[in-house]
């Protein structure tokens, strides 16, 4: 489970509605998340980085959806959560379980993994209470979503780094991820939907449509201790408010894009 605060620009007003996404710093009494759904195979099991992307991706498609938008079905539940923390649960299935959360209603989006790992399947939900949740969703699991970072080196199952790297080129949007704290795929992912949803947020018209006709790819890379510390001021920061995996507020993701 994550939940996180974000240091924000200024949200334009244009068509699909994002004058409303702002980030507020009081919460429901009842806290609201949005539902993430990742498909872990047993047989064919996915990437860590190629995880990330897509959770990123489907993060904002969901946002950009007609439905989500005003008169829209998800609407009034996704103004709801946006008034309260960008909280984001992040669980796994597989076979029925997977496919019994697809049929409540959501997006899905579906990419390859790179040097021969399975397939990515990831399903967004409209947001909800954290309690009770829908039979479908509470029998996901939440705790210890992992993927492998890559193809294994050794005998101590350390992956080999040129197995580890995103294979996304050309992408609009970088998502950065702190090297200051080892997050599972689970966190991660909800870190990086953070970052993706910014991003969405505070980007001009014309970027936000680009992106748009990219189908909202994004590249995901892991910054180096000394990347992370002379990099340039990012528009988008996401800062942890540190309840699970790490210790304190911590910034986790940063996100950039380029102009056309």
């Amino acid at each position: 489970m994550s939940e996180a605060d974000a240091e924000t620009g200024t949200a334009d007003s244009a068509c699909p509605d994002v004058s409303r996404m702002r980030r507020h710093e009081s919460d429901h009494d009842i806290p609201w998340a949005l539902p993430v759904v990742v498909r872990r195979s047993k047989t064919h099991i996915a990437r860590h980085v190629d995880v990330l992307e897509a959770a990123a991706e489907a993060v904002v498609t969901f946002l950009d959806d007609p439905r989500s938008q005003p008169e829209g079905e998800w609407h009034e539940a996704l103004e709801h959560w946006r008034h309260g923390a960008i909280r984001k649960v992040v669980r796994r299935g597989d076979g029925k379980q997977f496919e019994d959360a697809a049929a409540l209603g959501c997006v899905r989006v579906q990419r390859d993994s790179a040097h021969g790992f399975g397939p990515v399947d990831v399903l967004v939900l409209p947001p909800g209470p954290v309690q009770p949740l829908p039979r479908e969703l509470k029998k996901l699991q939440v705790g210890g979503t992992e993927f492998p970072l890559g193809v294994s080196e050794s005998d101590d199952g350390s992956a080999d780094p040129a197995t580890t790297s995103s294979a996304t080129t050309g992408a609009l949007v970088v998502i950065e991820l702190t090297p200051a704290a080892t997050l599972t795929t689970g966190k991660a992912a909800a870190q990086c939907g953070h970052a993706a949803q910014l991003a969405y947020e505070q980007m001009p018209d014309q970027t936000r449509a680009q992106w748009r006709a990219a189908d909202f790819r994004v590249r995901v890379e892991f910054a180096s201790d000394a990347s992370w510390a002379s990099a340039p001021p990012a528009p988008v920061r996401v800062v942890d408010a540190g309840f699970t995996e790490v210790n304190g507020p911590t910034e986790t993701a940063r996100a950039r894009w380029s102009h056309p």
